[in-house]
């Protein structure tokens, strides 16, 4: 599980047996959530409240292009 990420005590990774579309997940204590990398939609949450994922989305919105290229780096080579 690559760690991409650590950024207000959340954490970004992927799975390394990952299949697209792209995404990240991001955990925090017993918190997760999946976001696809394309366009920052919330796949899933658990824990997570409303103002966490907003929080989240504007994280993952700030890094699109960084997790994507992190995603091709990682499952492309």
């Amino acid at each position: 599980m690559p760690t991409i990420l650590l950024i207000k005590g959340y954490r970004f990774f992927f799975y390394s047996n990952e299949l697209p579309p792209p995404h990240i997940h991001v955990e925090k204590d017993s918190k997760t959530a999946k976001f696809n990398i394309e366009d920052a939609e919330l796949v899933y949450s658990r824990g997570f409240n409303a103002s966490d994922i907003k929080e989240l989305r504007k994280l993952v919105g700030q890094n699109l292009v960084f997790f994507k290229n992190k995603w091709d780096e990682y499952f492309n080579n």
